[in-house]
């Protein structure tokens, strides 16, 4: 477990033991250790009584954890979940509906699942109830419909650990295979996981699969060349495409492509790829492409000729590596939101090879995350200008995430924003705003001379919170007018900037930056999922700005300051 698996637990509890209206004593008890967690800047599991109470926590709550990490099991919790429909649950979902609300529409309308609650919703009985108005109700249907299209969708950082559960099982009986579909498109949300394998007949390989406990076969839906099924742990669809030795090259690509993908041909003298396909058996990919006239295209790249058509005449790109990346930017530690503490974030970066680290706490405007006051930036710069001699070569750059306030203009005087070696600025709050004004205000923003990167520009949760609506190509356009970096926000849960506008982003000559919006050191791993969405746009190590060497931002950072 990670602190945000942690924190995760205990905040369902607190939602909980509000809705059963439990003790508010205790229940603040549970909220004061969460706010222990947030700030801990350490794993906790592991940890003993005494550690734990050292680190701020109660001797109660530290008794609970260290149960909770021996025994897998969170007695409260599960406790109170077993009084609690599953439905009940999934509606503390809903964003803005807290679990006094939900307990309304739970014993007063009798509504325990999502089904019944977008009905209610339908029937307008839900602004019946005190508290609810019309319009309340209509953003619950809204959010209601979102939740229920995404239920047993996954992040593909979460589809790519199941994924890789599956293949070890299939390896493991001796069964070749292939990532097929939105895995092998590397797509930021999946709907289904696909693989490619070789095998006799269907029949064969459900005997094999029926000794994977993590996987439930449906035999209606399941086909002589296809067999399907769901996952056991979230219902998502795992569908498994049945073909001989021979065909599987042909196959596995025919399967890792998008649809639209095979209809690409070299020229008017080619065939497309799909009649490539119909000819005859392949070796090799890289034939399957030459008897089209096409480029090898890597399988993010195997999208349709909207995203791809670039490539057709001019070539395909080196696209970006893991190892091409030199430092990480838009980080957060102890200072606002973060669990690490400055040392602990720069030691680890230094450790695994890279060159610098640049840190962009909260602002001040962001009291919700313990945003930086000026005398606490004053604090922060004294304490990175330490570790810079410490630790050179490698060095932390200081920077902020500046909050995008209301009317455009960012947090901070421009003396105090003149201290910093980089800006990020980024909206939080409000979100609920229409496409004219989102986009007038991150223009705003970035025709402000400290702004170096524009963070996650349209603010998604991906699964969770659809982004305000912007103009993304007059963003981006006003972007590469005034020399804006954008970022792509690599947690899974963001990948914002998406891909299908990183390639126009790139095509304007707009830099973009592989940003993992670490609040822990384990969150700097998710560089990898911003540079996967980065590779869908055509992304090279020239174009990547933590690709620069340590020597090179330096430069750029000071360029771009004058």
């Amino acid at each position: 477990m990670t602190n945000k698996d942690i924190i995760k637990g205990f905040r369902l509890l607190t939602q909980l033991m509000e809705l059963h209206g439990a003790n508010p004593f205790k229940t603040r008890a549970y909220s004061t250790a969460i706010q222990s967690m947030e700030n801990a800047g350490t794993p906790l599991i592991g940890l003993n009584n005494d550690e734990l109470i050292a680190l701020g926590f109660s001797k109660t709550m530290a008794e609970k954890l260290v149960n909770w990490f021996s025994s897998g099991t969170l007695d409260d919790l599960e406790e109170l979940k077993e009084k609690t429909p599953e439905g009940v649950i999934d509606m503390m979902g809903l964003s803005g509906v807290g679990p006094k609300k939900i307990a309304a529409l739970w014993k007063e309308l009798e509504i325990d699942s999502l089904d019944k609650l977008k009905v209610a919703c339908e029937e307008n009985k839900v602004q019946t109830l005190k508290g609810f108005a019309a319009k309340t109700e209509a953003k619950i249907l809204q959010q209601v419909d979102f939740l229920k299209e995404n239920k047993k969708r996954l992040h593909y950082a979460k589809a790519e650990k199941f994924a890789e559960v599956i293949v070890a099982f299939l390896e493991e009986k001796g069964i070749k295979n292939s990532l097929a579909g939105e895995l092998s498109l590397k797509r930021e949300v999946v709907d289904t996981l696909s693989f490619t394998v070789v095998a006799e007949s269907s029949s064969q390989l459900k005997t094999s699969l029926s000794e994977f406990n993590q996987l439930i076969l449906d035999e209606a839906k399941s086909s002589p060349l296809t067999v399907r099924g769901e996952l056991v742990e979230t219902g998502t669809s795992v569908e498994f495409f049945v073909c001989r030795e021979e065909e599987f090259i042909k196959i596995a690509f025919q399967k890792s492509a998008a649809p639209e993908h095979l209809s690409l041909r070299g020229s008017a003298d080619y065939p497309t790829l799909r009649d490539v396909l119909n000819k005859t058996e392949y070796s090799s990919i890289e034939d399957i492409y030459k008897n089209a006239g096409l480029p090898v295209f890597p399988v993010e790249l195997r999208e349709g000729e909207e995203y791809v058509g670039d490539f057709i005449k001019n070539g395909i790109p080196t696209l970006v590596e893991d190892e091409d990346l030199k430092g990480s930017l838009h980080n957060h530690s102890d200072y606002s939101d973060g669990q690490n503490t400055l040392r602990e974030m720069a030691e680890y970066l230094k450790a695994k090879g890279y060159e610098y680290l640049g840190i962009s706490d909260h602002s001040k405007t962001a009291f919700y995350a313990n945003g930086l006051s000026v005398e606490r930036i004053e604090q922060q710069h004294k304490e990175i200008d330490a570790l810079n001699k410490e630790l050179a070569p490698f060095k932390i750059f200081k920077g902020i995430e500046s909050d995008i306030l209301n009317d455009g203009r960012l947090d901070y005087d421009d003396d105090v924003l003149a201290t910093f070696d980089f800006v990020v600025s980024s909206i939080h709050s409000p979100l609920t705003m229409d496409k004219a004004t989102a986009t007038a205000r991150l223009i705003k923003a970035i025709e402000h001379p400290a702004t170096t990167i524009l963070g996650h520009p349209t603010g998604r949760l991906l699964l969770r919170r659809e982004g305000y609506p912007i103009d993304h190509k007059a963003v981006i356009d006003a972007c590469a007018k005034h020399g804006v970096i954008i970022e792509i926000n690599s947690s899974p849960w963001r990948l914002d900037l998406d891909w299908r506008w990183a390639k126009y982003a790139l095509d304007q000559g707009v830099k973009l930056s592989l940003n993992p919006d670490a609040h822990a050191v384990e969150g700097y791993a998710d560089m990898h999922y911003g540079l996967l969405v980065g590779r869908k746009a055509g992304l090279t190590k020239e174009m990547t700005l933590n690709a620069m060497s340590l020597e090179e931002i330096e430069t750029y950072f000071k360029s771009r300051k004058k």
